[in-house]
């Protein structure tokens, strides 16, 4: 495959580009890279900064190594590769990790199990498949198992992710595919909007601040009405969605929604989209305050069949990007550039 960077060009336009190929002895440091601490996590460099961490570790060694890794999932990084823009273990719903992928309520064999907050239950990494990196993209594929309390596998799941260089101020713009396969039987993903499908979790800093982390706490008897949250009022998240008078709570079939929150003394705003071959209808559960959102449906796979999803993430600095700007990312994302080839020599 040929991938390259397409400069800003008019809907409708036509375009001609030359392709010169050409073969080096050594590969160049330039681009995205791979590195992996083995048994652990995968990072994700462009010029050597980090972009992205896939953390893949499972340990049952103890209940509390078993929580912090009992599902794969993918962090961000901030623009200069330092700072984590997304939440791990721990800290407000423990469950919640950076962009992760679930349902609650899993229907198999007349039983129900948790494949989201891992009641029980696990998704764990098998192995790669493939990695690609470049001046341009790059994709890893993995095998994960998404496993009963015994061990075996329910769903088996080929998670591949794919991450495009961009300029500034965005930091990731990434395409998520996840091919789930029902390989023992009838699977029904089941759930709620808050408690499954495809989502990202803003880093816990920002919860600090939220009014469901200030509700948690006072119920526990931790924090007193004088006891203001480090987060503040400007951490907490907001939202914006593809014209006014939206409801997440009931309307259905958003292309996408987008996410603001405060991190780091910055602005930071995330556009979550959804395309229509997705499963429907869709829900957005894109209201907490605290920074977690993300697109949930229920379905039905046959045994031996395989479910095929695909979304997209952006990631940016800065303000909520104005409405129009995120309509034509999403544009982008499901009306992209057609391209013939002419000739080949």
């Amino acid at each position: 495959q040929l991938w390259w960077i397409l400069p800003q060009a008019k809907a409708g336009r036509t375009g001609s580009w030359t392709a010169t190929l050409s073969h080096r002895e050594k590969a160049s440091r330039e681009g995205f890279s791979w590195k992996d601490k083995p048994g652990d996590y995968l990072d994700l460099l462009f010029n050597g900064r980090k972009v992205m961490r896939y953390m893949y570790a499972y340990d049952d060694s103890t209940p509390e190594r078993l929580n912090d890794t009992n599902k794969p999932y993918h962090h961000v990084f901030d623009a200069e590769g330092e700072n984590l823009l997304t939440k791990g273990p721990g800290g407000l719903y423990t469950h919640h990790r950076g962009i992760f992928i679930g349902w609650n309520k899993l229907e198999f064999g007349g039983e129900e199990y948790n494949l989201w907050s891992m009641n029980g239950v696990a998704q764990r990494h098998q192995r790669f498949l493939k990695e690609t990196a470049g001046p341009v993209l790059a994709s890893s594929e993995s095998l994960i198992n998404w496993n009963d309390p015994n061990g075996g596998p329910i769903i088996v799941e080929q998670r591949k992710i794919t991450v495009f260089r961009q300029p500034d101020p965005s930091i990731l713009l990434l395409d998520f595919h996840s091919r789930l396969e029902a390989v023992r039987g009838d699977v029904y993903l089941n759930g709620d909007p808050e408690h499954g499908g495809f989502q990202y979790r803003a880093h816990n800093d920002v919860s600090t601040g939220s009014e469901r982390a200030q509700r948690v706490a006072a119920e526990a008897g931790k924090q007193t009405p004088d006891d203001i949250a480090e987060g503040g009022k400007d951490a907490r998240a907001t939202y914006l969605f593809h014209e006014d008078g939206i409801d997440p709570l009931k309307d259905q079939d958003l292309p996408w929604a987008a996410m603001s929150y405060g991190l780091n003394d910055r602005r930071y705003s995330v556009q979550h989209m959804n395309p229509p071959e997705n499963p429907r209808p869709t829900i957005y559960s894109a209201y907490r305050d605290y920074g977690r959102f993300g697109a949930f449906f229920k379905k039905k796979i046959g045994s031996g069949e395989t479910l095929a999803l695909r979304y997209r993430i952006l990631v940016v600095e800065g303000d909520m990007p104005a409405r129009r700007e995120l309509a034509g990312n999403y544009s982008a994302f499901i009306e992209g550039p057609k391209v013939e080839v002419l000739s080949y020599e």
